[in-house]
């Protein structure tokens, strides 16, 4: 008997070596937007509002990430241009409320009134234990990558933009503002080093038009330079519609999420509305993609149903390039 059990001690992992390895889920949406009708429909029915039908599924996730569209402040001067936001502090209980666990701030929106609006937002973000990347009162907090330590594996997130209204909107070594992607440094710098000290890095990047279906040739360019610098996967946005997937060393790059709490556009017209959530399973060091298709009603993402979920995957079909959806939302490249 004490032979059997001197075996069976032998055989079993020392400190977890061998075990099976953790699945790790991650959750990352598309825009959200607390101003305008969005802010309206808050002022009605309450801060939790725009998260009620998605919340439940977005808690499951290990992380979950998305754009943050708008600056959060009180303070501040309205741009000179023809979009501006500017959202309630108190709405910031809605993102903690749906479990999203943090943000990225790098996009055409975040100083719409101004660098104290901006520096506001981080303030607010940290109250709510909200995390965030891509904007910063220096060049260096603008790159740095919002961690979390899942499972004992670092998933970092960092946020970039190559739609700014102006140079003066990009951080510099001493002046606030967004992580420009307009040019290869600091961005691919700070790509290797996240992915050295992290064991999972994302890029996720406001880029190519509005209301496009297809991504522009520079983004198709500048994906690749992203994965050749250490980037594991690509997560795009700003085209506020759905765009489709690409695989590049057998790393996924989804162009845009579309927008996931947001207003109706009069000039994108429905196709502004169809969203979906991507959900991405790690296990070891295999990756699995799956999405699901959500539609936009009165400002609040909606899990909807059969046919709208077929429709919405065999559009993404369309529209993708090595990779193909299966009738579940499975992404696999092609």
């Amino acid at each position: 008997m004490i032979i059997m059990l001197l075996l069976v001690t032998a055989a079993s992992p020392a400190n977890g070596e061998g075990a099976e390895p953790q699945r790790i889920q991650l959750a990352f949406a598309g825009d959200i937007l607390l101003d305008g009708f969005v802010g309206e429909q808050i002022a009605r029915y309450g801060v939790n509002y725009p998260f009620a039908k998605v919340a439940p599924v977005l808690r499951k996730a290990d992380m979950a990430f998305a754009n943050l569209e708008t600056p959060v402040s009180v303070r501040g001067t309205p741009s000179q241009k023809s979009f501006v936001f500017r959202s309630n502090p108190s709405a910031l209980s809605g993102l903690t409320f749906s479990g999203i666990d943090g943000v990225t701030l790098a996009n055409n929106h975040i100083l719409d009134y101004g660098r104290t609006a901006m520096l506001d937002t981080l303030v607010h973000l940290d109250r709510y234990g909200i995390g965030h990347t891509g904007a910063g009162a220096d060049i260096k907090q603008a790159f740095k990558p919002f961690v979390k330590t899942v499972k004992g594996k670092r998933i970092a997130v960092l946020g970039v933009s190559r739609v700014l209204p102006s140079p003066s909107w990009y951080a510099g070594p001493s002046t606030p503002g967004a992580a420009s992607a307009y040019t290869l440094e600091p961005l691919l710098s700070e790509i290797r080093a996240s992915s050295k000290v992290n064991d999972f890095t994302v890029v996720y990047i406001h880029w190519n038009e509005e209301f496009k279906d297809y991504p522009e040739k520079y983004a198709r360019t500048l994906a690749k330079q992203i994965i050749d610098s250490g980037a594991d996967m690509i997560v795009g946005a700003h085209s506020h519609c759905l765009m489709g997937i690409e695989y590049y060393k057998h790393k996924p790059i989804y162009y845009s999420l579309g927008n996931f709490v947001f207003n109706r556009s009069t000039r994108g017209g429905d196709k502004t509305l169809h969203s979906m959530l991507l959900n991405i399973e790690l296990k070891g060091s295999d990756m699995t993609g799956r999405i699901t298709p959500v539609k936009i009603i009165a400002g609040q993402p909606n899990f909807m149903g059969p046919d709208y979920n077929a429709q919405t995957i065999q559009r993404l079909n369309k529209l993708s390039y090595n990779a193909k959806i299966d009738s579940s939302g499975e992404v696999r490249e092609k």
